[in-house]
Order: C-alpha cells, then sequence, then structure tokens
C-alpha cells in the first residue's frame, strides 16, 4: 500500500501479514473518497475507526488533516499504525487507542483530547474469522452520532458491504453513496440545527 497524494505522496506504508483477517481499503476506494472529501480534510480533526493498518487515517494526514485519532482492537494493527506513524514523522499529531468500537464511543474524546472531530470514517469489518458477515455499520453509526464528539459541520463516512444498509441515525443526514463491486461507501453530514420557531 501507498499514500496516493498529498506531502507523503507515493511512500510506501508498512502493513500487517496477509494471514490477518485484515481488509485493507483498495486504491480505487481510497483515491475516490480523497477525493470526495477534499474539501473537508485540510485542517480537520479525522477520527478513523476499525482502523485496521490506518491507511484511511494516513491518506488524511498527508492531505493536511490537523490531528488524526486511529481506533483499533487488534494490537498487532496498533503496533502497525505507530510504526507508520514515527516512520512519516507524524507521531506528535496523532493518537492510536486501542479499544472496541462497538459500544459507547464517548471514551474516545476522553482519551485522544480531542472533544469534537470534523470527518470521521468508519471501516468496519464484513465478515468474521470464520467467514460469517457482521453487520456493524449500523451499530457503529448510531454509537458515534449519539457520543456528541462531532463538530458542527462535520461529515460521516462509513464503508459497508452491498448487502449491508448503515441506516439513520440522529442528527445525521445521508447526502451521498458510491458504490464498488460488492462495497458501498456511504456519506453523512450533520443535520442542521432546528431554528427558533417564529
Amino acid at each position: 500500500m501507498r499514500i496516493i497524494a498529498g506531502s507523503a505522496r507515493g511512500r510506501r506504508l508498512f502493513s500487517v501479514p496477509k494471514a490477518m483477517m485484515v481488509r485493507p481499503i483498495s486504491g480505487r476506494i481510497k483515491q475516490s473518497l480523497f477525493d470526495i472529501l477534499r474539501p473537508y480534510v485540510t485542517g480537520s480533526y479525522f477520527l478513523d475507526l476499525f482502523a485496521g493498518t490506518g491507511a484511511v487515517g494516513l491518506e488524511a494526514l498527508s492531505r493536511g488533516a490537523q490531528k488524526v485519532c486511529f481506533v483499533e482492537r487488534d494490537p498487532r494493527c496498533v503496533a502497525v499504525i505507530e510504526k507508520n506513524l514515527v516512520h512519516f514523522g507524524w507521531a506528535e499529531q496523532c493518537r492510536v487507542l486501542r479499544g472496541d468500537v462497538l459500544g459507547a464511543l464517548s471514551w474516545i474524546g476522553h482519551r485522544s483530547g480531542i472533544t469534537a472531530f470534523d470527518v470521521a470514517f468508519l471501516g468496519p469489518p464484513y465478515r468474521d474469522e470464520e467467514n460469517r458477515p457482521l453487520t456493524y455499520a449500523h451499530r457503529t453509526l448510531l454509537n458515534l452520532a449519539g457520543a456528541g464528539m462531532l463538530s458542527a459541520a462535520a461529515v460521516v463516512v462509513v464503508q459497508h458491504h452491498q448487502k449491508e444498509e448503515p441506516g439513520s441515525a440522529p442528527g445525521l443526514e445521508r447526502f451521498r453513496q458510491e458504490r464498488y463491486g460488492d462495497s458501498r461507501v456511504t456519506f453523512y453530514k450533520k443535520s442542521p440545527a432546528p431554528g427558533p420557531r417564529p
């Protein structure tokens, strides 16, 4: 895997062994994702949930994100993310948190020191180690929406299997969905606050 664009364009990333059940984002999806996110990434506080190898958050850093918080459960993936951050010289502007994101997420704000994220990317696994389908997208989207850690103009992106619908969540509006083979990428933005009654 390589960084596609930005200050580290073309540089190779350290990755995890192929035997691990980690589904890295494809170059095609990553390119399209960041073409769409271009107006939002520069200067942003970026959240990478189910970070895996950290490829999405690392791409955001290369493209000008101010801070990135990576959240991943597997300690082997956490070690690879930390190795990449040191390799690229980005460790000071990042937080790498090991933890489960299938429950309440308010702990992320406390442990990262970031109270409001401008962009959040959710890349849950499609299948478990026994190749059974997983359905984490909607659950995690609801947890994120309820955690109170999105900025007023935040954008949330969910990559999911075509057979799984991430659905809706309070305070978020879906505004776009892209299709890539058996994957879908669905985009949400914060709903406008209700105005005063006349």
